[in-house]
């Protein structure tokens, strides 16, 4: 790290009177149409101590950058030739003076008192990390529907940074602010998960028996996809880069899991049995492959009916059935074809 371990306060850093100093990281990647309303957000926080914002930025997005420096003078900016995002948040970690470090995302608007809230939960707490609720956003009718796919059972099954309404420990947390030292102890997040590092880091730190900490008072806005093959994309890249984390971490495996690859395994099996069906002349065999696919067509459309009706949002209902389908297909297809992670490389050290 370019920050040395005896720079850090002994003892707990978050302890005292003062209002400990907190870095927000930002990894951006052509973010240009997104990061103004993410850095207002952040730079409008109500928090009393001092705070820095640091945005990494990737060697193939000037624009972003650009867009940065004019507008937002206070703002550091720190490369991130990589280009993918453990390592821009890497590059700010090691660019970062706060004694407290807080990620976000540019497509995430923080309410102005995140920062405080957050911090107040560390020190009560005395988590290594604290989260909250992922509350979606957006005007359009498809950022609504995923807003709204990602926010019931069908679409996040018990994620908690979704769902939980109990504040405790958790396994994961969305985001995360940290303390800076339970970062330098696990050397800051593994530059080989180019997705779901905030789980990868999280084990570690639970695996050192860190607590990472649920809080539903702390809210963070999200931006969601906005047609099906980008929703698509995300979550195919969610299901295989999830496989990754669990070849490393099987005690992280939950039930949850599992449901879309058994659904994709399920629907296989039901196209050949289709397929022998047809071959064979059996009526039955046709029969019984086609009650898994009727039944998960079914589920769905009850299921946003039954949502949609709740939610008052009846043209965002209508899309719903495809945007659940979407997430749980595409999530499922990508856990079958895992991304290849490699071997541990970080280098950081606390």
């Amino acid at each position: 790290m370019n920050r040395r371990q005896d720079d850090i306060p002994d003892g707990d850093e978050l302890d005292g009177d003062a209002l400990p100093s907190v870095s927000v990281i930002i990894p951006a990647r052509n973010a240009e149409s997104a990061i103004a309303s993410t850095l207002d957000s952040v730079l409008a926080q109500d928090y009393g101590g001092p705070v820095e914002v640091i945005v990494a930025v990737s060697g193939d997005s000037p624009a972003t950058g650009a867009v940065v420096r004019q507008q937002y003078p206070s703002v550091r900016l720190v490369d991130n030739p990589e280009r993918t995002t453990p390592n821009a948040l890497n590059a700010a970690l090691r660019a970062a003076t706060g004694q407290v470090v807080a990620r976000c995302d540019t497509h995430n608007y923080l309410p102005p008192d995140y920062l405080s809230a957050a911090v107040a939960t560390l020190r009560r707490t005395g988590a290594a990390g604290v989260g909250g609720r992922q509350r979606p956003f957006g005007n359009a009718v498809f950022e609504r529907t995923v807003g709204i796919a990602i926010t019931t059972h069908l679409g996040a099954g018990d994620a908690s940074y979704r769902m939980w309404q109990k504040e405790g420990a958790a396994d994961s947390i969305y985001l995360g602010v940290y303390r800076r030292r339970a970062l330098d102890a696990v050397g800051g997040f593994e530059p080989a998960m180019t997705r779901s590092q905030d789980s990868e880091i999280n084990w570690r730190l639970r695996r050192q028996g860190q607590t990472v900490w649920y809080n539903p008072a702390l809210t963070v806005y999200y931006r969601p996809r906005g047609s099906l093959p980008a929703l698509a994309r995300q979550y195919f890249d969610y299901g295989r880069w999830k496989l990754a984390v669990l070849k490393r971490h099987p005690g992280e495996l939950r039930l949850r899991h599992l449901a879309c690859p058994a659904l994709i395994a399920g629907l296989a099996g039901a196209a050949l049995l289709a397929v022998a069906g047809a071959l064979t002349g059996s009526g039955p065999a046709l029969a019984l492959a086609a009650l898994l696919p009727l039944l998960y067509i079914a589920t769905l459309i009850l299921g946003s009916a039954i949502v949609g009706i709740r939610r008052g949002d009846a043209a965002a209902a209508l899309l719903l059935p495809a945007a659940l389908a979407t997430m749980h297909l595409s999530w499922g297809v990508g856990f079958f074809l895992p991304a290849r992670a490699g071997p541990n490389r970080r280098t950081q050290k606390g």
